[in-house]
């Protein structure tokens, strides 16, 4: 159970050109991921980015997605939602570890990703987290994306050079 203990979130950031961020979500569980994209696009729409949304059948392809888009399209940045909801199997843990492990790759190429893939024990800790009035987990991975452009914009154009400083 999630305890009601708070958190420090940091103020959203603020933008002096367009934003641009594109949500991929895995609507699986329908209703957890209506509500992490609602979530999501108002945490958005306070910092004025324009949100283009694809839907995807489950978490593993999110990565791919995102990945598909980092390539091929315009985008400064992304949001990946989805729910995997622990069952019977092992697949939860091979769901789990190889979205993110992949989501994380690609932000330590450079992509500005908000990972929003709830893992959860049960139906009901994920209706918390996506809770756009609860936990706002989807909001929460806008806000993550939002900051990671923040800090590329600040940092673009900056080089390091190579051999000497002057």
């Amino acid at each position: 159970m999630a305890t009601a203990e708070s958190h420090y979130t940091l103020p959203l950031p603020v933008f002096d050109h367009p934003v641009k961020l594109l949500i991929v979500v895995a609507p699986y569980y329908k209703d957890i991921a209506d509500n992490m994209v609602a979530g999501a696009r108002a945490v958005a729409a306070a910092c004025g980015a324009e949100v283009d949304l694809v839907e995807v059948p489950g978490a593993l392809e999110v990565p791919t997605a995102i990945a598909m888009a980092e390539r091929q399209a315009k985008f400064d940045g992304y949001v990946a939602l989805g729910c995997v909801i622990r069952g019977e199997t092992t697949h939860y843990d091979t769901v789990c570890n190889d979205s993110s492990r992949a989501i994380s790759l690609m932000g330590l190429q450079g992509a500005c990703i908000g990972n929003g893939i709830l893992t959860v024990e049960n139906r009901v800790q994920a209706e918390v987290r996506a809770d756009p009035a609860g936990q706002n987990k989807g909001g929460g991975a806008a806000a993550a994306a939002l900051h990671l452009i923040a800090l590329s914009r600040k940092w673009a154009g900056q080089t390091k050079g190579i051999g000497f400083r002057a």
